[in-house]
């Protein structure tokens, strides 16, 4: 509320507005200029109520050293307000800049009320986003299909997944899992998403809306016993309990009707942009390769959108060509992407920073892709980026012989990390040529704390050449041992020198008398002290592992004993102290979409399991990995504590180490943090910079 009002302040000598003939037919633009007199310093014209949007932010960034992120916004204006000597104008490169993942709905935004979804929604219209899903509430639209088809209440409470799950669900992954969904939680989303849209349309945003992709719940088959439905495979270590989803054959006219139905009664609903989003065969294998069948399988999903609005284009991700190469070879791709008329269809290239299609398929064979950066999975914490690769990717993509590039996105699953790479990232999205790197990073910094420190400055110089520069082909998932299940064959590699991140953490720290009033520099001492004890986890790790292997019992508890009884405690005492890094937070969030206890309780447990077991029985053990206060202590601290013990044991005993009967005693173990019970607090305690600095003078290297 704070910024808000610090903005509206601002705003009131600015002078804002929309004039749609500046774009001239052509992509978004925007016009800064100071016009003459005192009243006005800077009047800010775009084409949409995005650019201009964007072009303010330009210009608080640019003139102003302002910044805006996840972790907050710095936003001391200068007094008076800089005025422009030039009149400045800027185009986009592309028609649109894209912002949201499918997964990030259940990764992120899953338990958010409307006033973190207004947050998000000014913070993309100041990075000048104007394409996005708004997938909020579709459950209660699917719920009026199921049962205007006939289907019951509990056919229906067996399909939905819980509220932590409902990405998976959508796209034919999952079914049950954590359910059923309670009435209300229908009507509080419903609320949501028509605020969500017209906000999002009343700055000239697109908003894309689910379509059917051709799943059905089992009851469909009770009430059509003849419609004819392919049930699917299992999905990532998921059995057909809660997967081995029903697929209806796009031949099948039951397709059309519920297509057809399902998109009338949303746009009835919420109106339409006319843009909608389906996935048919997310990580799942087609049950046939022949391209004919592709073709028409496309051909049926596409068909299913136009019956409801003749004018539909259909955006899809583009994250099945590269996560199964082996089944979609060129003839494949090509006779999805095919069965769609030219034009009608946009792909999302979605992992293009590390692994583009565009350049194996002929630029999509004619259809227009969106240039993704994926960046991240699962929502974990760790510093990482692929700063060249999207520094030059997107303007090499334009490049590509008969290119059908129509903008940028960013696609991450889960946000509220590594804030740099996404400013990087939108700041690109309105740029014909790369930036210099060093000097752009050296003004980030200034930005970000607000005023200019060399010590911060030469941090994030070593970062940028360091965790933020992974190149080659980058697949960020946390693998740290920190955050995945103890056993003797962890990966400790890293794809930077770990010695720059210790004196980055230094750098930091010197920083703190100057810079430490600023709560980004804060969140960015918490940051940059966790990647280290991370690494020190690795260290310590390797140390264990070591004296293990060369019986060295004296060895293994000290190792053991300074990781479990010191280096982890630390830690989690650090993620406490900043509200961004809290457990608590989580789950406080879930409890209060409740309205019952009932409901509370089922609603913690989903966001507790989405980020440890994942699924029953460990199904996606810590993909979604997060470093929190809380959880360090009481789910990764509690299973190094018994890895630690189970091998002081084996030495002791002169027995050999069981991975097998480690992982049934660990289960229990994370199991039983997911119904503890315990309540975390959703305030920080204690003094971020002490405990970084006492973390320091003992772990620094």
């Amino acid at each position: 509320a704070a910024h808000r009002r610090r903005l509206q302040e601002a705003l009131a000598r600015l002078q804002e507005e929309v004039e749609a003939a500046l774009a001239a037919g052509g992509p978004d633009t925007y016009r800064l200029r100071s016009p003459p007199g005192a009243a006005v310093a800077v009047a800010v014209t775009g084409s949409s109520g995005v650019a201009a949007a964007a072009g303010l932010y330009r210009y608080l960034r640019d003139f102003c050293g302002c910044h805006l992120s996840w972790a907050g916004a710095q936003l001391r204006l200068p007094d008076p307000l800089p005025r422009l000597r030039a009149e400045i104008r800027a185009s986009a490169p592309g028609r649109y800049r894209y912002y949201q993942n499918v997964c990030t709905q259940s990764y992120s935004y899953a338990w958010w009320d409307w006033a973190r979804w207004e947050r998000e929604i000014d913070w993309m219209a100041l990075s000048g986003i104007n394409l996005a899903l708004a997938f909020v509430g579709q459950e209660a639209a699917w719920q009026r299909v199921y049962r205007s088809l006939g289907l019951n209440q509990s056919e229906i409470d067996e399909y939905f997944t819980g509220p932590a799950f409902l990405a998976w669900n959508r796209m034919g992954n999952l079914h049950g899992w954590a359910g059923p969904l309670p009435p209300a939680w229908h009507l509080k989303q419903l609320y949501l998403q028509y605020r969500i849209v017209e906000r999002m349309r009343s700055l000239g945003m697109i908003t894309v809306l689910p379509a059917f992709a051709g799943h059905v719940p089992q009851g469909v088959l009770r009430v059509f016993p003849r419609v004819n439905a392919t049930r699917l495979g299992g999905w990532s270590h998921f059995d057909c309990t809660y997967s081995c989803t029903y697929l209806l054959d796009p031949e099948d006219p039951m397709f059309q009707v519920i297509g057809t139905l399902f998109l009338k009664e949303l746009i009835k609903e919420f109106g339409t942009d006319h843009i909608y989003s389906a996935d048919t065969f997310n990580e799942m294998t087609p049950v046939s390769s022949n391209p004919a069948y592709l073709s028409r399988v496309s051909n049926a999903v596409f068909t299913s959108m136009t019956g409801a609005d003749p004018e539909a284009l259909w955006l899809m991700q583009g994250w099945l060509f590269q996560h199964q190469p082996d089944f979609w070879q060129p003839a494949q791709v090509r006779a999805l992407l095919r069965g769609v008329p030219l034009g009608r269809m946009i792909v999302l290239d979605l992992f293009a920073e590390s692994k583009p299609v565009y350049q194996w398929t002929e630029s999509f064979y004619g259809q227009p892709f969106i240039w993704c950066m994926l960046h991240n999975f699962g929502g974990n914490h760790g510093l990482f980026g692929t700063v060249e690769a999207i520094n030059r990717g997107p303007f090499a993509a334009r490049r590509f012989p008969n290119s059908t590039m129509v903008g940028t996105g960013l696609v991450p699953e889960g946000i509220e990390q590594n804030d740099m790479v996404y400013e990087l990232m939108n700041e690109l999205g309105w740029r014909q040529e790369p930036l210099d790197l060093p000097s752009w990073v050296t003004r980030y910094a200034e930005r970000r704390y607000g005023a200019p420190n060399a010590a911060a400055a030469s941090a994030w110089r070593l970062l940028l050449r360091s965790v933020y520069n992974c190149t080659g082909v980058c697949v960020n998932h946390n693998r740290s041992p920190l955050v995945r299940r103890p056993s003797l064959h962890m990966d400790t590699e890293l794809w930077y020198n770990a010695s720059d991140v210790y004196e980055a953490w230094r750098l930091l720290l010197s920083a703190h008398t100057e810079l430490g009033s600023s709560p980004i520099f804060r969140y960015d001492l918490v940051d940059v002290t966790r990647q280290a004890a991370q690494q020190l986890v690795s260290d310590y790790y390797l140390s264990i592992r070591q004296a293990f292997q060369s019986h060295a019992l004296p060895e293994l508890l000290t190792a053991g004993g300074v990781l479990v009884y010191d280096l982890l405690p630390e830690l989690d005492s650090l993620l406490s102290s900043h509200s961004l890094f809290l457990l608590g937070r989580w789950l406080e969030s879930a409890r209060a979409m409740a309205t019952s206890d009932r409901e509370a309780e089922q609603y913690e447990l989903n966001a507790r399991n989405q980020v440890t077991l994942w699924g029953p029985s460990g199904n996606i053990l810590d993909y979604a990995n997060k470093q929190l206060g809380g959880l360090v202590l009481d789910y990764y601290g509690v299973r190094w504590s018994l890895f630690v013990s189970a091998l002081v044991e084996c030495l002791n005993s002169g027995s050999p180490f069981h991975q097998d009967q480690f992982n049934q005693a660990v289960f229990q173990v994370e199991r039983g943090f997911v119904y503890n019970k315990k309540r975390y607090p959703a305030m920080p305690a204690g003094d971020t910079l002490e405990i970084s600095r006492k973390l320091f003078l003992k772990y620094y290297p």
